[in-house]
């Protein structure tokens, strides 16, 4: 039996003013897996991205997200099915400093920053069940703005989650959490990934703590190319880890979480 592509980059690069930023990148993530990308910033990760989505375009190779090949797929219709979670969405509500966290979450119904299109009695339960799935139902009437950044990321979450994706992109989700709030986000984040019939989970960081249980595969990249790629425990090696992030570090494993520590560099750091 043939195993269910999720996404397919076959000799993928790109280009951006005569500048190559991804190197022939050739990447398959399967149903049931959830990957998290791993890299510098600067590396690649967020240009990976936006060609899935299709807010970039490659300047060659071939892409194929749910089933759809990039040159005859519908994107904005694909889009749909993509669920996007980051920091910087706080930063496009702060413009609307009314908005209910109810709101924000019956936005990501059609995707957009406010309410534009009709929300129907059914979409305001969903919504109210991602409040109780996500505990945070207290929130539903507060005011977005006036959340902490954890319970913001939470919301965001929901809202993502309202269109019921087939992938859901965490796009660095716990910058500017603190170590509290970052731990409750990730347990957010284990429960989303063990939910049967739950989206793919592609989940983009530079810190390796942040790697929860439920993630199965990794992808390493350094400088637009990639490193490394495959199962979790093979490839979050110390030798990859050292050339994705260019410095000497020592891994231990505990409770299927992965904690680094830099070694001495007294040999100098590479690129310095």
């Amino acid at each position: 039996m043939m195993t269910e592509q999720i996404v397919s980059l076959k000799n993928v690069s790109w280009q951006r003013e005569g500048k190559t930023i991804l190197h022939n990148i050739s990447w398959d993530v399967s149903l049931n897996e959830h990957w998290v990308i791993l890299g510098l910033n600067g590396s690649g990760k967020t240009s990976i991205l936006h060609l899935l989505t299709g807010y970039q375009w490659a300047s060659k190779g071939q892409i194929h997200v749910l089933g759809q090949k990039f040159g005859q797929a519908n994107i904005p219709e694909l889009r749909k099915s993509i669920g996007w979670v980051s920091a910087s969405l706080d930063e496009r509500y702060a413009t609307r400093g009314s908005d209910t966290a109810l709101e924000v979450i019956l936005s990501g119904k059609h995707a957009s920053i406010g309410i534009y299109d009709e929300i129907t009695n059914e979409d305001v339960k969903q919504a109210k069940r991602l409040l109780e799935e996500l505990n945070i139902n207290r929130l539903a009437k507060q005011r977005f703005m006036s959340l902490s950044q954890g319970e913001k990321r939470r919301v965001i979450i929901a809202r993502a989650l309202m269109a019921d994706p087939k992938i859901l992109i965490l796009d660095e989700p716990c910058n500017g959490l603190d170590i509290f709030s970052r731990e409750q986000l990730l347990e957010t984040i284990q429960s989303l990934a063990t939910t049967k019939g739950g989206p793919t989970l592609l989940y983009v960081t530079h810190h390796i703590e942040e790697v929860v249980p439920a993630i199965t595969h990794a992808l390493l990249l350094n400088n637009g190319s990639i490193v490394a790629k495959g199962e979790k425990h093979s490839t979050l090696s110390e030798g990859n880890l050292e050339k994705t992030f260019q410095l000497p570090v020592r891994l231990k494993w505990e409770e299927d979480r992965l904690w680094v520590s830099v070694q001495s560099t007294q040999r100098g750091l590479k690129g310095c």
